[in-house]
Order: structure tokens, then C-alpha cells, then sequence
């Protein structure tokens, strides 16, 4: 019924594709980071082949070639591409060695491209039996990105909405959240965030009634007829109205960026104001709309010559919207260090 909303929302009050400017959200509500720490940008969608990837090389190749030393990681170790995506051929390290603790230390897992600000930290030869790090190991990943001697670390995950994928998304300064214009994906796009969502308050549950509570809700069919988040804030106020009131500010303080890829028509574009109002009609929470990239065909050129298309084509529309996206990140960056841009 919800993912019938968005679309039905999307499809209401025709725009022209051709003219329009990417919608880009002005509000920058993202953890504060040091002046020296780098900012950490979390790319998930829930299904694979949104773009994900095409996205996070687009906007690091981007952001470089302003002058940001960038790292971007691959944590998607069961299809890991993104070397592929930059023209790097069998990295000789990878995540994979971090994981099985042949390395302790991001950095010695660096990889630099053609991109003289550019380096990766690729995903290839994972280890079938343990693809993804434990929970203990992903503090210590997230703690060893945080030193990195760059500007910004982009995290391209993987699809589905594993513990791993979520515990990035949610700990990044920035989750971005990239779907296209079809049922399947918004359908899993939802899925994530539901998921992202509730992990979120399961982690900043105190008590063990409310935890248990939130573990019940978690379950779409569950017996107390929880089916969104505000259902679930009532029955947590129940309870404990101190801890209510607290898991209200957790709610409010989730901030996903939505892009939307693959755009065609002016009823795409408006899919991702529709998901901004649904995340907060039926999440309480509000979600940005960073922006959006039209359908061409030089996007997939790009991809099978291994080359960002920023890098192929940089004349075409996909890649000026790609370059806003990565300014406009850009922006949130400066905005942070107190600096006037």
C-alpha cells in the first residue's frame, strides 16, 4: 500500500524533465566532525543495480578533481566492483584482508587511482565463510576511517539491508539513499530505511521492556498491531514516557539524503519529493532530497569502458546533476568546519 502511495504522489503535478533543476535540500543536519577528521558518506539503496556504485565513483571522482582528497571504500564484499568502475585492475589489497586480520590499519589498504586526490579501499577476494566484519571489526574499520588523512571517505555498500550495510548507513555523517523510479526499487528503498530506521532505536534502547518492544516491531506482522514508527513511540510512551520522549529525539534526528537515478520523466522526479513526505507521514522523520540523475545512455557507456562518466562524458546532463550532488556535499563539508564557503 505505502510503496502504491509513492508512486501515485510521484505521478501528481506534472513537471517538464528538460529545464529543471535537481532538487537539492538546503537543510545540513549531519554529525559535527572535526576540522581534520574526515567526513564519512554512506551510499546504500537497499536493491542492487540503482546505481550505488555509479554514484559513489561520480562524486568522489568529483569531489577530487575540486581539490578534496577522497577515499572511497567498497564495502560490498560479495560484489564488489568499484575498481572495476575506476579502471583499477586486481587490487592486491583489499577490505577482505582487514576482515580475516591480515591488516589492522585502513590505511595500508589504500589504493591509489589515475585521480591524484582519489584513492580506494576495494572489496575484492572476500572470504566466503566471513564475506562481511563482525560487529567488533566494524568499530575498529569505522574507527581507522575516522584517522584517514582525507577530506571525505564514500562508502558504497552493498544491496540488501544486512546489520553490516545498516551499521554504516547509520554511523556515517551522511546517509545517502539512492533508488530508481520502479516499484521494485522503491518497495526496497523502504525496506531499508524501515530496517536502518528501527536498528537505529534498537541500539538507543535502554531499558529491556522497550528493547523487547522495539524487537516486536520489527516484525511487520507483530501481535501489538505496531505497523509504523509512530505506533511504536506510543506504546514505547506507554511504558516509559522519559524514555518516549527520548526515543521522539532519536526519531527526529535521522536524516536520510534521498537521490533518485535513472530519471525520465517529470513524474520520476517527483518521486523523491514524494518520499520526503512519506518518511515523515509515516516515520515521523524528515529525509532530504539531494537530488536527481536523468537516464542516458552515455551512463552506461561509462560504466562498460571501466571510466566515471564525469571522466567519459562530461559535456552530458547525468553529469552536470552528478557534479551538483557532489558540490552540494561539498557545501555540508565547509559548513561543518565553521568556514564561510
Amino acid at each position: 500500500m505505502l510503496i502504491k502511495t509513492l508512486l501515485k504522489r510521484a505521478h501528481r503535478g506534472a513537471l517538464r524533465l528538460r529545464g529543471v533543476q535537481p532538487a537539492f535540500a538546503s537543510a545540513n543536519v549531519a554529525a559535527p566532525v572535526s576540522a581534520t577528521a574526515p567526513r564519512l558518506i554512506a551510499i546504500g539503496g537497499g536493491k542492487g543495480g540503482v546505481g550505488k556504485t555509479f554514484l559513489t565513483v561520480n562524486v568522489a571522482v568529483t569531489l577530487a578533481r575540486m581539490g578534496h582528497r577522497v577515499v572511497a571504500m567498497d564495502a560490498d564484499l560479495d560484489g564488489a566492483n568499484l575498481h572495476t568502475c575506476l579502471g583499477v585492475s586486481s587490487p592486491e589489497v583489499s577490505l577482505a584482508d582487514f576482515v580475516a586480520g591480515r591488516f589492522s590499519e585502513p590505511e595500508k589498504l589504500l589504493i591509489q587511482t589515475r585521480e591524484p586526490n582519489l584513492q580506494i579501499i576495494a572489496g575484492t577476494h572476500s572470504n566466503l565463510n566471513q564475506p562481511q566484519p563482525g560487529q567488533t571489526r566494524r568499530v575498529e574499520l569505522l574507527r581507522g576511517l575516522r584517522g584517514l588523512e582525507a577530506d571525505f571517505v564514500l562508502i558504497d555498500l552493498g544491496a540488501g539491508s544486512q546489520p553490516a550495510a545498516l551499521d554504516y548507513f547509520l554511523v556515517a555523517d551522511e546517509g545517502l539513499l539512492v533508488m530508481r523510479a520502479e516499484p521494485t526499487s522503491v518497495e526496497n528503498a523502504y525496506s531499508f530505511l524501515r530496517a536502518a530506521f528501527y536498528r537505529r532505536l534498537r541500539l538507543a534502547a535502554r531499558g529491556h521492556g522497550v528493547r523487547e518492544l522495539v524487537d516486536k516491531a520489527m516484525d511487520q506482522r507483530n501481535e501489538k498491531g505496531i505497523r509504523t514508527p509512530y505506533d511504536l513511540m506510543r506504546e514505547i510512551e506507554a511504558i516509559d514516557p522519559i524514555e518516549g520522549r527520548r526515543f521522539m529525539q532519536t526519531m527526529r534526528a535521522f536524516r536520510p539524503r534521498i537521490v533518485v537515478n535513472e530519471v525520465r520523466t517529470a513524474a520520476d522526479i517527483k518521486l523523491g519529493f514524494a518520499v520526503v513526505s512519506v518518511c515523515q507521514k509515516f516515520f515521523g522523520f524528515k529525509a532530504d532530497y539531494l537530488g536527481y540523475v536523468n537516464y542516458q545512455d552515455e551512463a552506461r557507456e561509462s560504466v562498460a569502458a571501466r571510466r566515471p562518466l564525469c571522466d567519459y562524458r562530461a559535456d552530458v546532463e547525468a553529469a552536470t546533476y552528478l557534479g551538483r550532488i557532489a558540490h552540494k556535499l561539498a557545501e555540508g563539508r565547509v559548513a561543518d568546519r565553521g568556514i564561510s564557503p
